[in-house]
């Protein structure tokens, strides 16, 4: 008996280390380090989660099961801090391992879901899930669908048609739900069913200024663009300005101001008084002065409004 229990025990194992070898885990966690720069708690998570449905189709391969985990997320966290990117991953390792049939990912808000009049918001909501099925559903800023200052709202019937297809068809459905952390705990202690189909909570940090601008030579590497030294210096004193604005959307207002350097540097070597021949260097080089004509420098009391749309 003994001998058989460690004959098991060793095939396990070995068919363990064969399912490692064979998984397409590490690949994308190698990849989402590659794509994302920080979020270490995020990516931490992830691998937990993906190591838990790797272990669980081992489990089913020898005969033990504990039923089809929960796979329901909530990622909460500041605009830019890489959730939906994180979603995309997501519905790939979930695809890749065989618990959604497509791997798909359906991104929708409030507007895609409820309707404004009776009788429109059910078939949104279900034209919606068909899309979604076989793979992820991430719904951005889901606290929109619950307004209980507004009696004749319709948000309260999305929610429920979501709730019974959540626990229903949980094996051919993922849901992420997406928005800032205050918020959506109101929304979870206002829904208290919602809050117990969501398994895994997922707190997505701001990025720290190393990390911005690791982010930025990354973006401009992908468009075959680089920082001069001022430029990279300049950027650096950008970040700290920007981030203390209100409406400071982390990674998307980096790519907004990187965005507004190239047209400045465009301008710059189109108007150069001198006519002299650019060169690869030229073309490719952002200058301190593609960043320094932004808002941000030129004044400190500019509106939050006025830094985003020239920063």
């Amino acid at each position: 008996m003994t001998g058989t229990s460690a004959q098991e025990n060793s095939a396990v194992a070995t068919d363990l280390a064969a399912e490692l070898a064979a998984s397409p885990v590490e690949e994308l966690l190698a990849t989402l380090d590659a794509e994302l720069i920080g979020l270490v708690p995020v990516k931490t998570r992830i691998r937990e989660i993906a190591s838990l449905l790797l272990v669980e189709r081992l489990r089913g391969s020898v005969g033990l099961s504990a039923g089809p985990p929960s796979l329901h997320m909530s990622f909460t966290g500041n605009p830019g801090t890489g959730k939906t990117t994180i979603a995309l991953r997501m519905a790939e390792i979930l695809h890749r391992l065989g618990y959604v049939r497509k791997g798909h990912l359906v991104a929708v808000t409030r507007d895609d879901l409820v309707g404004q009049f009776i009788g429109h918001t059910a078939p949104k909501t279900k034209e919606v899930l068909k899309r979604a099925m076989g793979g992820v559903l991430f719904i951005d800023e889901a606290y929109f669908l619950y307004r209980p200052e507004n009696e004749r709202d319709y948000g309260q019937e999305a929610i429920e048609i979501l709730l019974t297809v959540m626990e229903e068809q949980r094996d051919d459905l993922v849901v992420i739900l997406a928005g800032y952390g205050d918020r959506m705990a109101r929304f979870f202690q206002m829904n208290p069913g919602m809050r117990s189909r969501i398994a895994h909570h997922i707190d997505f940090p701001d990025y720290a200024v190393d990390e911005l601008l690791a982010i930025a030579r990354l973006m401009l590497a992908r468009m075959q663009y680089r920082l001069s030294t001022d430029g990279e210096a300049t950027l650096a004193a950008y970040i700290e300005r920007r981030r203390a604005q209100p409406d400071f959307a982390n990674a998307r207002s980096i790519r907004n101001a990187l965005d507004r350097a190239r047209l400045r540097h465009a301008n710059r070597l189109v108007t150069r008084p001198d006519g002299a021949p650019l060169t690869r260097e030229d073309l490719m080089t952002i200058e301190g002065d593609d960043l320094r004509a932004s808002r941000v420098f030129a004044d400190h009391a500019a509106s939050p409004a006025a830094g985003e749309r020239d920063s």
